[in-house]
């Protein structure tokens, strides 16, 4: 029995905005099986006695001094804008469906 089928390839394609060419499909599908395999592989690993972990990374990232430096200028920035308000950009409130 597949992991993951036709249907379940287009609702995960529908939920990120992809739009898939009817050839893709196929090929997507053997993709995230192998996908769907590894993780089930994974998933049989006996971690018995091994502590959970929240991240792998570093406790803390590393900061630096906060030093004014040259920059663009703003006017010039600003002029090349389509559309401005006051010192800063005019952007879309969303993205259009």
């Amino acid at each position: 029995m597949p992991l993951i089928d036709r249907a379940q390839v287009l609702h995960v394609a529908k939920l990120a905005r992809l739009t898939l060419a009817d050839d893709e499909v196929p090929v997507i599908t053997a993709q995230l099986e192998r996908i769907l395999e590894h993780i089930a592989q994974l998933s049989e690993v006996d971690t018995e006695g091994v502590e959970p972990t929240a991240h792998v990374g570093v406790d803390r990232l590393p900061l630096r001094e906060d030093v004014v430096a040259p920059s663009l200028d703003r006017a010039a920035v600003l002029a090349a804008a389509p559309d401005t308000v006051g010192h800063g950009f005019v952007v879309p409130a969303f993205v259009e469906e």
